[in-house]
């Protein structure tokens, strides 16, 4: 059946574009890029004398029709753009490598899970779901995380989530989910937001979204970085080995520098001050020699282990809890080279469920076989051809062989008159996989039952997980649950639909449905007593007691709380964090340099912040005040440090360098104060909070040793501080 074999890929996108010409000599195929010293030319390559200036009848007549040059260049403009993603429009992507630790050939024949000699190239893309392309990268929003692995046996895509579980049962139900999530169609608003009323009416009828629920009203869906992000694969999918026993799976990324997340007060300021804040992230990392890593994780459950637990494996709904199936971490993948063309790549990358290799198929999963249709319907209506798989981004690095021709937009050029098969001409053969060519086979699971539109009794538990989240959750997790869900019910503004998600909180948790109701000045209709609820100051003990208390067990194998499900205790590194360095004229220079120098040998990056742009005098030479307190804001920083120096005078006359310091404290982040600076905290704090008494919760001072002070301040970078003094009365 083989009859086109045109050449493999490049190995990525960007390499063989601009290889040496032979003098004379036309080169065999079209250069994939244009060189930017050559000499401008049309498309087709005629040399374009002067591109400023149309062809006029005279030097102030019409312009002439038969200035083909003009319309080439406005014909292409006007069809540059492509229709956006319906869901994932807005996103950022690297390219990288992934590498195998251990071979899982026990479970796989997948080479690219077999082999740890080889490195296999990936193109990532992350993304929100909701919002269009012209949203911003920090609302509350799932995030997607789509690897594209160019492996030898064709592209494997595990087109995932950064949250493991999905709002529905079933592919059916996407459409509605969608529309219910995106702006009102009477109004178009609000924009990259569920705070409304048609999501939550939707949400409200739909219990099987609470477990999903919680995990978006949680700080994970708002990730401090992309290379802070974990990702899942969301599904069940199989293994395959070379005995065709079937092992379930599912996909992680869990990322080396923990996962970690912003909170809602900062995401909205950061919206506003940067709405490309992750995807400059990532650029500026990368470009600064600071690649993202993660390692993937395997869960695996064995074919006949299948109804082992009372929930069902096959409910995208649910998770596989770690304390019964832990994550096996089985190879590494690093993102270090930003696209050379956004366009080009990541926008008109295409990913598919669909693109798997062989060792790796599917479950019955009915979300998953629903999305096995729309990702390949959705790329032929966004890219609008079925060639869309020979865009550079989205070849395959091995040979493609095929009988699939013609169609809008074809590259490769076929040879040969056999486009059939079976097939005996030009020397071909009728024989498709044979036991030396092995390729893709379906698992033979037996399949046998009526055809009925209904939804099977083990996925029915809907708040078993839920519970098992909120129960996980440490306290400002929970306390940041509650000021989510207060933020978008109070944005709802049909009572019913209020009273309705009221409800569902209360079969999740008690505490949590009482401090949301308060917010909302109403209760659970018969389900909470009429006693008025607990106020903010208690809520918490009041949580942590009915976490400690609970007993459920139900859709969560019995296990009560789960480590994994809490980002409390996740590694922490000053590495990948950005440091705002408040400065003045008279600052101490010194101090500067050193703090600057450690924070670069620590993977941090540092930017020098003022009342005016300018240049400081030091030891180490000119250092650049890069941004001014008009442009800069604590929540775009991890942390804060002011050295210190006569300059320090000038800050404290600055209402700006408080708001920096009160609300950098406020969140829970990192601050250092050294020399006069001391003082600059202690004022910009509220009466009675001391700066040189706040040792131990991430505040350190340094009023005669810079260095051992700026030493202790880096080792705080990166980790948050919740157990504050006085945190709800910062006016920050």
């Amino acid at each position: 059946m083989q009859q086109n074999n045109p050449k493999p890929g490049p190995t990525t996108p960007s390499e063989g574009q601009n290889g040496q010409r032979l003098a004379n000599k036309i080169p065999a195929e079209h250069p994939m890029m244009t060189d930017n010293r050559s000499p401008l030319t049309t498309n087709v390559g005629q040399p374009v004398a002067d591109d400023q200036n149309s062809l006029r009848a005279g030097e102030r007549g019409p312009t002439l029709l038969e200035d083909y040059i003009l319309r080439e260049k406005l014909q292409h403009f006007d069809h540059e753009r492509i229709p956006e993603r319906i869901v994932h429009a807005r996103g950022a992507a690297a390219h990288g490598y992934f590498q195998l630790y251990e071979s899982l050939e026990d479970l796989t024949i997948a080479k690219v899970l077999t082999d740890t000699t080889v490195q296999t190239p990936v193109f990532v893309r992350f993304s929100t779901v909701a919002g269009s392309r012209g949203s911003v990268d920090t609302a509350r929003d799932v995030h997607g995380f789509a690897v594209k692995m160019y492996t030898s046996e064709g592209n494997w895509d595990i087109v995932g989530n950064n949250i493991p579980v999905f709002f529905i049962q079933d592919a059916i139900k996407f459409p509605d989910l969608i529309h219910a999530a995106k702006p009102e169609p009477d109004r178009e608003i609000p924009q990259a937001a569920t705070a409304h009323d048609t999501f939550y009416d939707f949400i409200s009828l739909t219990p099987e979204s609470m477990h999903m629920l919680m995990w978006i009203m949680s700080d994970r869906t708002l990730p401090r970085s992309f290379g802070m992000m974990e990702g899942f694969g969301v599904h069940t999918f199989r293994l395959v080995n070379a005995q065709g026993k079937s092992t379930f799976v599912k996909f992680h990324w869990k990322p080396l520098l923990g996962v970690h997340s912003l909170v809602w007060d900062e995401a909205q300021q950061i919206a506003g001050h940067d709405a490309d804040f992750h995807r400059r992230d990532m650029w500026d990392s990368i470009k600064e020699g600071n690649p993202f890593e993660w390692e993937l994780g395997i869960q695996t459950l064995a074919q006949e282990d299948e109804q082992t637990y009372d929930f069902d494996i096959l409910d995208a709904t649910k998770l596989w809890p770690e304390e019964l199936l832990p994550v096996r971490r089985v190879g590494k993948m690093t993102l270090d080279r930003n696209p050379d063309n956004y366009f080009a790549e990541t926008e008109q990358v295409a990913f598919n469920t669909t693109n798997i290799v062989p060792g790796i198929d599917f479950s019955n999963d009915p979300l998953l076989q629903g999305r096995n249709f729309s990702y390949l319907d959705t790329q032929l209506s966004r890219l609008g051809s079925p060639n869309f798989t020979e865009l550079p981004i989205n070849r395959p690095r091995c040979p493609v062989s095929n009988n699939q021709r013609d169609a809008h937009m074809r590259h490769t050029i076929d040879k040969g008159r056999v486009s059939y098969a079976p097939a005996s001409l030009d020397g071909h053969s009728p024989d498709e996989v044979t036991p030396s060519r092995p390729g893709f086979v379906s698992y033979p699971e037996p399949v046998n039952g009526p055809k009925v539109r209904v939804r099977s009794e083990s996925f029915g538990d809907h708040y078993g997980q839920a519970k098992l989240f909120w129960n996980s959750m440490s306290s400002p997790e929970k306390e940041h649950i509650v000021k989510a869900l207060q933020f978008e019910l109070s944005m709802v503004e049909t009572q019913a639909v209020r009273q309705r998600m009221l409800n569902h909180l209360q079969q999740i948790n008690d505490v949590l449905a009482e401090q949301v109701a308060a917010a909302l000045g109403e209760l659970p209709a018969d389900k909470l007593s009429a006693a008025k609820p607990r106020g903010t100051a208690d809520w918490v003990e009041g949580a942590e007691i009915l976490a400690d208390a609970q007993s459920e067990t139900s859709a969560s194998g019995g296990v009560q709380q789960s480590k994994a499900l809490s980002m409390e205790g996740q590694p922490t590194s000053p590495k990948g964090r950005k440091v705002a360095i408040l400065v003045n004229s008279d600052v101490d220079a010194g101090q500067v340099s050193m703090l600057k120098d450690a924070l670069k040998k620590a993977g941090a990056i540092s930017e020098l912040v003022g009342p005016h742009l300018g240049r400081l005098a030091g030891p180490e030479g000119d250092m650049k005040i890069a941004k001014t307190f008009a442009t800069a804001n604590p929540a775009l920083y991890d942390a804060v440090c002011v050295p210190g120096g006569p300059g320090v005078t000038t800050l404290m006359k600055k209402g700006d360098s408080h708001v920096f310091l009160a609300q950098t404290y406020k969140h829970g982040k990192a601050i250092g104060v050294l020399g006069e600076a001391v003082e600059l905290l202690s004022a910009a704090l509220p009466e009675g909070l001391v700066a040189d008494q706040l040792e131990g919760m991430g505040v350190t001072t340094g009023r005669n040793d810079a260095q051992s002070a700026i030493a202790q301040f880096v080792g705080t970078v990166g980790r948050r501080y919740w157990k504050r003094p006085a945190l709800e009365t910062v006016a920050a």
